[in-house]
């Protein structure tokens, strides 16, 4: 059961039980059991708020257990609850409704207040379901608190670390210019930890002949995006002489937006007044430098140490910022490939129009159609890679995705690669992303073709398996199983135990990431699935991707399969689009529809269009324009056109963090079909609605 292992002494759960009535405690006690938890029977009220503790799971009372007894132990035990606990507790009444049947009620809501009433004569199933929901919750209390065990562990860690090595951390906010810095922070510049230590005050605790050179590596950092590294004297508000070693890193917005700076400070006077002794007696008494040669050996020893540490860590940063940048990069090349199959999508759907009597001209153009149909679903994955989607969990036909993927496998594997598939019928849907899954499959496959480099054969099964109880890693339950089995070179029992480490690879240097199979298994865990392998040196590997199924249906057919809505009568509509391909394709769909089209290249044009008069019923605007962003352009018609209708087009799936936007969306690339439907929505909508954006 999930969140067991959060559980205290890492024991089964256990319900807390009292009940005058033997008959009603060794009924709850076997339901309990039933609801997989162990039950504790109380002799009396003072046993049963004696046994309460973090333990519990969730307790069971009757309701003439506690009519006229003294609850205040029991209230007490509550109110004492640590914060991430809410015991939650189940009262058998034979009185239902609200207060004015069962008054008792609201004093025991009162007391308890997480609790759930069940009126007897019950259902077993309705008090094992209750149960189990109890002990649902409590299991959430139970991570809620390791979660909150960890992140305070690694806190103290951090801390301890930064004491260690007597470091001072701050934050330096470039457009407000607040400095935030740390108690140890303030003493390298002289400050008690209540001292007020703001921005101004540090820059004139800085040495004068100091100031520029720190002015002129601040600046070129916020230029170049360069490691901030500087060291200065600085005068302490007792008049004492101080150096004080300073790294940071800066930290931008996803546009390249310089957003703060991040950083640590040392106190260096004790180095630099050794440097400075160890000057002056290099240069007077060469007797002195024969002496201290033992300690400048260990000085040297010492910071030979801490440059091959911060080698080390720069360069796992390196490492860390080069992937950030293979997934932003990636990012925007499928927004930008988006555009195109706009551009393609567009005119190939115009052109099947004109077509319609040319058989085999209308069956190049739906070739062309279907293979940018494919593009737009590669783009859809590599958004996926760049972590610019979120999940969206659904029921998915597992045999079906197989089945539509069997073209884009076989291309991927090569012809010395052999594909069998095993497909049961009739199984239940699973419940996950279908181009995450998707994506998984295409890497396993990859991974297989890689292990057979002289060929072999690839066979892909999906069955669906019965999981009873904990099975470590996975929850009771049913699951979809998706199998790739290969008979390539295989993996031993060493390497098969890396095998989902991130980075850790048996392929050559830059023919893999190491990033594949962990990112499958991460994908499994947030699914509540798992990822299995088993493999044997020489015979093979077979990887096994245990997903949970579920009794809801797929889902109907999306919005751009229903029928199109018809648009009353002729709209002038206002199309934005900074690339000419693409503005030229809507205007030609629009007219087509039997809309007039004015065109605009950038918001400002828009704008300009709007301000001197120009009526338009609908506005349609790219978000992506340089200068202004589509959603600015909205909020700025919205001040002189309240009512206009505005729908937004985005090659993205989600906007960037902080342009959320109240418009209907019209992702990229769309057709004839689904224009026409947003601009139905945009006119169906309250164009009262008032515009919502972050600034």
């Amino acid at each position: 059961m999930a969140g067991l292992a959060a559980i205290p002494n890492s024991g089964q759960p256990k319900a807390l039980i009292y009940a005058p009535t033997g008959r009603d405690a060794l009924v709850a006690a076997s339901l309990v059991n039933e609801a997989g938890a162990t039950a504790v029977t109380a002799q009396d009220l003072p046993m049963f708020a004696a046994l309460l503790d973090d333990d519990v799971a969730f307790g069971i009372l009757t309701e003439e257990a506690v009519r006229s007894s003294d609850l205040k132990p029991i209230a007490a035990w509550i109110s004492s609850q640590p914060s991430w606990s809410d015991l939650p507790f189940i009262v058998l009444t034979t009185r239902g409704g609200g207060p004015e049947r069962n008054p008792a009620a609201a004093r025991l809501s009162e007391v308890l207040a997480n609790v759930t009433f069940l009126e007897r004569p019950f259902h077993a199933t309705s008090f094992i379901s209750i149960a189990r929901t109890a002990l649902r919750g409590r299991l959430r209390q139970y991570q809620a608190r390791a979660h909150l065990e960890a992140l305070s562990e690694g806190e103290r860690r951090l801390q301890g670390a930064l004491a260690a090595g007597r470091l001072g951390a701050w934050e330096l906010e470039l457009f407000s210019m607040r400095l935030s810095a740390s108690d140890t922070c303030k003493a390298i510049f002289g400050r008690g930890p209540n001292e007020e230590f703001t921005y101004p005050d540090l820059i004139a605790s800085i040495h004068r002949d100091d100031r520029e050179l720190v002015q002129t590596n601040l600046d070129w950092t916020i230029e170049t995006g360069r490691d901030y590294s500087v060291e200065h004297r600085t005068i302490w508000p007792d008049g004492s002489l101080h150096w004080v070693e300073v790294h940071a890193q800066l930290y931008a917005d996803r546009y390249g937006s310089a957003k703060k700076l991040v950083g640590v400070s040392s106190d260096a006077t004790a180095r630099k007044t050794t440097e400075e002794n160890l000057r002056r007696l290099n240069e007077s008494l060469e007797e002195r430098v024969r002496e201290r040669t033992g300690e400048v050996h260990a000085a040297h020893r010492s910071l030979l140490e801490e440059v091959a540490q911060r080698e080390q860590a720069q360069e796992q940063l390196r490492h860390s910022q080069k992937m950030e940048a293979i997934g932003q990069l990636t990012g925007g090349v499928a927004h930008d490939f988006n555009n195109l199959l706009m551009v393609v999508l567009g005119n190939l759907e115009l052109l099947g129009k004109h077509v319609t009597g040319d058989r085999k001209a209308s069956r190049l153009v739906e070739g062309a159609v279907q293979g940018a149909r494919r593009g737009a679903a590669l783009t859809q994955r590599l958004l996926a890679f760049a972590r610019r989607q979120d999940l969206q969990v659904k029921p998915v036909d597992l045999a079906e995705l197989v089945s539509g993927m069997n073209d884009l496998l076989r291309r991927s594997v090569g012809s010395s690669v052999s594909i069998e598939t095993r497909l049961l019928p009739g199984l239940q849907p699973a419940l996950v992303d279908a181009n995450q899954v998707e994506l998984a499959l295409l890497n396993l496959a990859v991974n297989a073709r890689d292990a057979m480099p002289d060929g072999g054969v690839l066979s892909i099964s999906l069955r669906e398996e019965q999981v009873v109880g904990d099975a470590g890693d996975l929850d009771g339950g049913t699951y979809l199983v998706l199998s790739v089995t290969d008979n390539g070179s295989g993996m031993d029992a060493e390497t098969l135990k890396k095998a989902v480490d991130p980075f850790f690879s048996t392929k050559e240097l830059g023919k893999g990431t190491g990033l594949g199979l962990s990112m499958i298994h991460g994908l499994a865990v947030q699914l509540n699935g798992a990822l299995r392998l088993t493999s044997k040196l020489g015979v093979g590997t077979t990887a096994e991707l245990w997903l949970p199924a579920t009794e809801r249906r797929p889902e109907q057919p999306a919005e751009t399969d229903l029928p199109l809505p018809q648009t009353a009568s002729k709209l002038k509509i206002l199309l934005v689009d900074d690339d000419t391909l693409i503005a030229m394709s809507s205007v030609e769909m629009l007219e087509d529809l039997g809309h007039e089209v004015v065109e605009a290249n950038s918001g400002s044009q828009a704008l300009e269009l709007i301000r001197t008069g120009g009526h338009f019923d609908v506005m349609i605007t790219d978000y992506s324009m340089p200068g202004m962003t589509g959603a600015q352009l909205a909020q700025a018609v919205r001040t002189i056109r309240p009512t206009l209708p505005i729908v937004l087009a985005t090659g993205y799936a989600d906007l960037p963090a902080g342009a959320e936007v109240d418009l209907p969306r019209l992702g990229k690339p769309y057709n004839q079909d689904q224009l026409a439907r947003e601009i139905h929505k945009a006119m169906a909508r309250d164009t009262d609605m008032p515009l919502k954006s972050a600034s």
